[in-house]
């Protein structure tokens, strides 16, 4: 349980203690740390309730203070009051070797403040870094971390909140080390699932930059830091959209934009998910020789096209969200022989069409460690041959970000691949717009703990990158976003046998109801990473 303190009272608390540690200054001076070394990282050489030793605050300094309930040890630092307020704790290293480093902390916070974050400056030419804190409540904390260039001997690490009136951050086990650069932000991967977009463009939906201007929805999205583009394939769809030859399209005005792709087949003529993998209805009468055949056939013609056509794919997902298997029954759960055979099948075919792809597997229910163990205990054993863990993670469905983090530590050690999320998304509004109910609801808002409001969609997907971002070693490769461009025109709904049907997604867009580009979209812009020449 959070101890919850107010100002007043932490101010006869901090005039009643006098402390006197190693680096630590009385009068308020700045405190130096040498080479590298944070003083006070665990917050553990401080009386409890008292400012931290070691570090310097600034602002509403009674705000920031030592109080029982690390994440290790016996203490945590805290920022709060009981009316509004700014603090920073600082501390600055001096006496660094040039190169780059990495600040990680543990954190939790209630969400909220006007700016909440840990932030790194003056360490040389480029611009100060910062990674904002994730709303976790106080269930969990989850790890963040930060790269940063250094070159000037020193550098000064930031803990900063400027919130309302019960608003609170806690922070604990900070580091600052000499790293390859590859951990934290910015991350490598800003993708979009715009799967539905040409379906949407042909019905006559219109897309606009921030600034009201129409232009084309990929262009806006690349002018907004998105560096991939997620494509699903199906395999004989009653509308024609998301089939081969759509596909194709895609991917090439994808690429020229400068965005990589990751493919995602479905192997079914609709929606595949844990609650339906059904076979398409050309493959209904085939054994499991037969399908597996069919899965290398058609996984190696998609892929082998793209190739052909110059647009060749950086990753592919064999199967979407298969906690369940895929092929019903012949590739269910519960018959792992099949489910390899098949998963093998459409690896093998992925490599032998272009080499240099990269296979994932993917599952939904991001948080579910003992699920995903359990499924890739199965994979491993079975010889499936994959380079990347993909995952779904929508906080409404899944859990906090606690939950997501903890597992994606966990599939990265355990299986030594690196992880993705290739599916997450939040509403912006509550609003309807066509007549098709919307997925996200008040309930749905209250389980995913953000408001539905543009900037709560921005914050929703800020902090699920930042938790990703922070996966040790540089193996969060990062995040996409499920349809941002699914936007409500009539005709395009998500029904590709009913042309009637709506689109329950629209208020999870990151285009408004006038198709106008919602803060959501700059996140990207914000962490991740450019290329050598400056584009993302």
């Amino acid at each position: 349980m959070r101890i919850r303190r107010s100002l007043s009272a932490t101010v006869a608390l901090a005039t009643a203690i006098v402390i006197i540690a190693p680096g630590s200054s009385s009068a308020g001076r700045p405190v130096k740390a040498s080479a590298a070394v944070l003083v006070n990282a665990g917050f553990e050489d401080t009386t409890d309730l008292a400012a931290p030793a070691g570090w310097t605050e600034h602002g509403d300094r009674d705000a920031s203070y030592v109080e029982a309930g690390g994440r290790t040890g016996e203490q945590r630092l805290s920022h709060y009051a009981d009316t509004a307020y700014r603090v920073q704790t600082r501390q600055r290293l001096t006496g660094l070797a040039s190169g780059t480093y990495t600040l990680r902390a543990a954190v939790r916070s209630s969400g909220g403040q006007h700016a909440a974050y840990l932030g790194v400056s003056g360490c040389g030419r480029g611009p100060a870094g910062r990674v904002d804190l994730p709303r976790t409540g106080d269930e969990w904390w989850v790890e963040l971390a930060l790269s940063v260039k250094v070159s000037t001997g020193h550098c000064t690490i930031d803990l900063v909140s400027d919130a309302a009136a019960g608003q609170w951050a806690n922070v604990d086990d900070v580091s600052f080390t000499r790293s390859d650069g590859s951990e934290g932000l910015p991350v490598a991967i800003g993708g979009a699932d715009v799967s539905h977009l040409t379906k949407n463009e042909a019905y006559g939906a219109v897309y606009r930059d921030a600034t009201g201007r129409p232009r084309d929805a990929l262009r806006i999205l690349a002018d907004n830091g998105v560096n991939y583009a997620r494509l699903k394939v199906w395999v004989d769809p009653a509308d024609g959209f998301s089939d081969k030859a759509d596909v194709l399209a895609k991917a090439k005005r994808a690429k020229a934009q400068g965005m990589k792709l990751l493919i995602d087949f479905h192997y079914s003529d609709t929606w595949a998910d844990p609650g339906k993998q059904y076979k398409p209805a050309a493959w209904a009468d085939l054994d499991l020789d037969g399908l597996r055949q069919a899965v290398y056939d058609h996984t190696y013609d998609v892929v082998s096209a793209l190739r052909r056509q110059g647009t060749a794919p950086e990753m592919v997902q064999v199967g979407n969200e298969i906690n369940g298997g895929m092929l019903w029954p012949d590739g269910r759960w519960d018959n792992w022989d099949g489910l390899a055979q098949l998963l093998t099948a459409g690896s093998t075919a992925v490599t032998d069409a272009s080499p240099r792809t990269k296979v994932a597997l993917h599952l939904a229910e991001g948080g579910n460690n003992g699920g995903h163990r359990w499924w890739f205990d199965n994979a491993v054993a079975y010889g499936v041959p994959f380079d990347v863990i993909a995952v779904s993670h929508y906080t409404y469905w899944h859990g906090p970000l606690g939950y997501l983090q903890t597992n994606l530590f966990d599939l990265t050690a355990r299986y030594d691949r690196p992880v993705v999320v290739v599916e997450t998304a939040y509403g912006f509004t509550l609003d309807e717009h066509d007549h098709e109910t919307n997925i996200f609801n008040a309930t749905l808002a209250a389980e995913g703990g953000y408001p539905a409001t543009p900037q709560g969609q921005a914050d929703a997907l800020r902090d699920i990158t930042n938790v990703v971002a922070a996966v040790p070693g540089g193996r969060g490769l990062g995040v996409f976003y499920w349809e941002p461009t699914w936007t409500a025109v009539d005709g395009a709904g998500w029904d590709p046998a009913d042309p009637t049907s709506g689109d329950g997604w629209e208020n999870q867009a990151l285009f408004d109801y006038s198709g106008q580009a919602l803060p959501g979209l700059r996140v990207f812009a914000d962490t991740v990473a450019r290329d050598k020449g400056g584009k993302r």
